[in-house]
């Protein structure tokens, strides 16, 4: 019975150090509450890291809670970030720069951050991804978009919000969803949640 102890007691030191080694290697994690129900996004740290930075940073000022996913394209993208209910949109910080060239791919369920024609001009705008979308990867000629994070739970959430009826709505022409698509909240996952 000693013997146990005494080898329990030695390994506590090593079991210990191999839980802070994992929690340290571990990617953050946002979870988005819509109104259509949860994301949890897995956000990739070490490929993207200003990236994750900048959206890690709106996250947790609130930034998010209250705007909608404004643009909906069956078999492309989801897109929100940006605009608030009633189609304002809201104020950003400084844009950040392209990160597209980090070797991850515009995959089904991987977000990316939207961006006008300039590459480093991406703020607060993000999109999901509803298929494999190479025509948004980095290469040769083409300055891509920054792949970022990729869903982990709630891919049935974003299938629901990519299957709404689209129109005019706002400053937009076409594909703004009928139906209000709204970030109620957003939020980093602590361990253990």
């Amino acid at each position: 019975m000693i013997d146990v102890a005494r080898r329990l007691a030695a390994t506590a030191p090593i079991a210990s150090l191999a839980l802070v080694s994992l929690s340290a290697t571990a990617e953050t994690q946002v979870r988005l509450q819509t109104n259509h129900g949860p994301i949890v996004i897995e956000l990739f740290d070490e490929k993207a890291p200003a990236t994750v930075d900048n959206f890690v940073a709106y996250v947790r000022d609130g930034f998010f809670d209250g705007t909608i996913f404004h643009r909906v394209i069956p078999g492309f993208v989801i897109q929100g970030g940006g605009f608030t209910e009633d189609f304002e949109r809201k104020s950003t910080r400084a844009p950040v720069e392209n990160e597209a060239d980090n070797g991850l791919k515009n995959r089904r369920g991987t977000l990316s951050m939207a961006r006008t024609s300039d590459p480093d001009s991406a703020t607060s705008q993000f999109f999901i991804n509803l298929e494999d979308n190479a025509s948004l990867d980095q290469r040769p000629g083409n300055a891509g978009y920054a792949v970022f994070g990729r869903v982990v739970e709630g891919m049935d959430t974003v299938d629901a919000i990519a299957a709404i009826p689209t129109g005019a709505a706002g400053p937009f022409r076409q594909d703004a969803p009928r139906e209000t698509v709204r970030i109620e909240s957003a939020g980093v996952v602590e361990p253990g949640e």
